[in-house]
């Protein structure tokens, strides 16, 4: 099995002439430097790569030695011309790409050569500054392509005209263009069914009638209107893609359609039944004009509830976020029975009520952040309040509290991110009815919480009881820690992700050691002076100590569990003492330990801010001295000051010997020998 292994890939693999790469029947010559198809290539060769050359031109007997040619990408040179007979020899020729060339210089000659090739399936010819007129002529005689691609070119305006003959297309990509108008530009396209505008300048699309297309991406243009024409006709539009417009109202949408995925981000979008002011445009209509040829159309639309003809029954996704919606149209969300995510988030919507008639049974991501909503209702004999729902996005309002008991009727729940409001957790059991308060205590499918910013003060009792949360945020709750951590006793199994970021934390004794499988801690942006010892039984994953005040990590923390099981750990804007950084060079040697942020990280040493790794001498020379030890630096300075007073009284004693010895004998009453 080896040797066979082997043997293939030898054969996979083959060096070729020119500097090209054979690859089964796929030959790579991609960046070579080459100005011109190399002459001396497999003829086998079914597959032909020479993108990132230079190569100016394909003449008629470039392509005459590869008659198997199935495949061709000659894209990113500076291609201007291909001869009328290039493609002669490769009537087979299915993929072409031509992206990011000249051919608008001598278009009509290139057109020829393309008018050979019967078999072609995909062309692309973006980026090859073409007009619309370029890419008619271009692609009049292609009947067999079946996906085009025109990208990145300056096409101005579209009409009739423009792609004549393409009967079999199924996908036509136009985007990064200048396209303002369409006229009648796709009707003899009766198999098209992806079609990319996006990217140009369209202020509308009216009349849509495309009954075939599956999908359309219409965004990043300035498109204020899209109406479909009221019609019993069967639309098989699948995915619309509206985002980044500027409308002004939700779109009219065809009466009957397959339409699963409508995305309405950052338009300009509200509903006027209910403004508000509490005026209301309840009986205001607005008529279209279309003209078309010599034929004039007048359709009366009801701003309100422009959309209660449109069949969305098979809806799963609608993204209306970064609009203008104050409120949703009585039963909107009724006509939406299969809807999977909704998504509201940057809105201004103050209220968010669900009835029982809004049967959103299969909903299971809802995203309500960055509104103005001070209520969630739900109204009475609703049992099971989104009972599919997994994640339940309400962060950055204006919410003190929610409907009691919200949760426990989310059987399926697993995400809630609360944070940003001014919501407290409810205490004990028996004092939740009585407070204002959030109660998630036996909600055990949830398993990530973010309370950040929520203003937590004080936290205690059992607010977590009865949950299995893995991951919780508790992040710029500046009051929220007080005294230990009990309030976590529930969740010393299971919780996995603990962020008490910005929490003024200052107290090194904080207890973490009953945290047995936690894997990630964030402890950023507090005040912690010391290292918290109980750490260092933990076997952490991740661990983030940035912005607060120590001056040093314990010498041995490289060797404790902690140290052993640490793969991450951020320790940028300390003031580390440079002195004491024992730490940083065991932390430096340990095996599979990442510090992500290490070239942030700096010591102190008197008024100069250092890179650990980089201290110069004089520096190492001051903290030695620093370091050293004080019994043998006080011997030191102590020895000169004794070796002084001892030759001074030895001098003394020799200067006044004889004196000394004289008035001893004297009296003592000893003769002197002399």
């Amino acid at each position: 099995l080896a040797a066979g292994w082997g043997g293939g890939m030898d054969a996979a693999w083959a060096p070729s002439p020119g500097g090209c790469e054979l690859v089964q029947s796929i030959m790579d010559c991609t960046g070579r430097q080459l100005s011109s198809v190399p002459g001396n290539l497999r003829g086998d060769t079914e597959e032909l790569l020479l993108d990132d050359n230079t190569i100016r031109a394909l003449g008629n007997a470039s392509l005459l030695l590869y008659p198997r040619l199935w495949h061709l990408s000659v894209a990113r040179n500076r291609l201007e011309l291909i001869e009328p007979g290039a493609f002669l020899s490769s009537p087979g020729l299915q993929v072409l790409s031509l992206t990011d060339n000249l051919l608008f210089t001598k278009y009509s000659l290139t057109a020829a050569a393309l008018s050979a090739l019967p078999a072609l399936r995909t062309l692309d010819l973006a980026g090859n500054q073409l007009t619309e007129d370029m890419v008619s002529v271009l692609v009049s005689n292609l009947s067999s392509l079946e996906s085009l691609s025109v990208a990145r070119n300056i096409i101005m305006r579209l009409d009739s005209y423009t792609f004549t003959n393409l009967t079999q297309l199924l996908e036509l990509n136009l985007e990064k263009n200048y396209i303002f108008e369409i006229d009648q530009a796709f009707e003899g396209l009766q198999r098209l069914q992806r079609l990319n505008i996006a990217y140009n300048y369209l202020p509308c699309l009216v009349g849509f009638d495309l009954t075939q297309l599956r999908v359309l991406n219409a965004s990043n243009n300035i498109i204020e209107w899209f109406l479909t024409l009221e019609s019993d006709d069967p639309f098989a539009l699948e995915v619309l893609d509206l985002s980044h417009n500027r409308l002004l109202f939700f779109p009219v949408l065809p009466r009957h359609s397959k339409l699963h995925s409508l995305l309405l981000q950052d338009n300009r979008m509200s509903f006027y039944q209910r403004l508000p002011n509490g005026t209301s445009l309840a009986n205001v209509t607005v008529q279209f004009l279309i003209i078309q040829g010599n034929t004039t159309n007048i359709t009366t639309v009801r701003l309100w509830d422009d959309l209660c003809y449109s069949n969305l029954s098979s809806l799963r996704l609608l993204d209306m976020s970064q609009n203008q919606v104050w409120g949703l149209p009585e039963d909107f969300l009724a006509q939406m029975p299969s809807l999977t995510q909704l998504k509201l988030n940057q809105n201004c919507l103050e209220v968010f009520e669900l009835s029982e008639e809004d049967s959103l049974g299969m909903l299971t991501e809802l995203d309500l952040s960055q509104n103005e909503l001070v209520e969630l209702g739900v109204k009475g004999g609703v049992r099971d309040f989104l009972p599919s729902l997994q994640l339940f996005n309400l962060s950055t309002n204006r919410l003190r509290a929610l409907p009691p008991g919200i949760f426990t009727r989310t059987r399926n729940i697993t995400t809630v991110d609360l944070s940003r409001n001014r919501v407290d957790l409810c205490p004990q059991p028996g004092e939740a009815e009585h407070l204002s308060c959030v109660d998630i205590r036996g909600v055990g499918t949830l398993t990530h919480l973010s309370l950040a910013g929520c203003g937590l003060q004080g936290l205690g009792g059992r607010p977590f009881q009865g949950t299995s949360l893995i991951h919780l945020d508790l992040s710029d709750n500046h009051r929220a820690l007080s005294g230990d951590l009990a309030w976590l006793q529930d969740l010393v199994l299971t919780l996995q992700v603990l962020s008490l970021r910005n929490t003024s934390l200052s107290s090194a004794a904080v207890d973490f050691s009953a945290l047995s499988s936690l894997v990630r801690l964030d402890l950023s942006r507090n005040s912690l002076a010391a290292f918290p010892a109980s750490l260092g039984a933990l076997r952490l994953c991740s661990l983030d100590l940035r912005d607060n005040c120590l001056r040093a990590l314990p010498p041995d923390v490289a060797r404790a569990p902690l140290g052993t099981s640490l793969r991450e750990l951020y320790l940028s804007r300390n003031p580390y003492n440079c002195c004491t950084l024992g730490w940083w060079d065991a932390l430096q040697q340990a095996e599979g330990l990442r510090v992500p942020d290490g070239r942030e990280v700096t010591c102190s040493h008197g008024s100069h801010t250092l890179s650990p790794s980089a201290l110069p001498e004089p520096v190492l020379q001051s903290c030695r001295w620093q370091t050293a030890d004080l019994a043998l630096l006080y011997l030191v300075l102590a020895l000169p000051t004794c070796l002084t007073l001892l030759v001074a009284f030895v001098v003394i004693f020799l200067m006044l010997k004889e004196k000394l010895l004289k008035m001893v004998k004297t009296r003592c009453g000893v003769s002197s020998p002399y």
